[in-house]
């Protein structure tokens, strides 16, 4: 390869798009590839109240059918800038039961820890929790572990 013609193809010569002729055609070219930075954001979606979002959930995990479905929902879910209810919670738990994923009921409460502000909200939860928690035979890490948490 020859010295001028990398120094063409670095100056931008050799690779550059041929030039329209017609100024109509230029113009509508330039307009579908204009890129605003000030572009508007639009939004069809209205606020959702933390009620509907419970009451979004429950159903969505009440129809869960396999194991994507219910990460998916909780990826979701926890996605918010909020901690689900428990009412929410209590439903995710049913459809990992369901669905037999023991491991992602545990991932729950991991999840709400993760989420609560502090260790007392955390216990709130684990003790609305507890009851089924119980019944479905969850066992959290810290119980399995307890020296490790800290």
């Amino acid at each position: 390869m020859s010295a001028s013609f990398l120094r063409a193809a670095a100056r931008g010569s050799v690779f550059r798009a041929p030039r329209v002729a017609c100024p109509v055609a230029r113009t509508a070219f330039a307009q579908k590839a204009s890129f605003s930075a000030a572009a508007r954001l639009r939004s069809e979606h209205q606020e959702e109240t933390f009620e509907d979002f419970s009451i979004r959930y429950e159903k969505e995990f009440d129809s869960v059918q396999d194991v994507f479905e219910l990460q998916r929902n909780l990826n979701n879910a926890f996605a918010y800038d909020l901690v689900p209810s428990p009412s929410v919670l209590i439903a995710a738990l049913k459809a990992a039961r369901r669905v037999n994923d023991y491991p992602t009921a545990v991932r729950v409460f991991e999840g709400i820890k993760a989420k609560v502000e502090n260790k007392g909200q955390y216990q709130q939860y684990l003790d609305e929790l507890k009851p089924l928690k119980e019944e479905l035979g969850i066992v959290l890490k810290e119980e399995l572990y307890p020296e490790e948490t800290a």
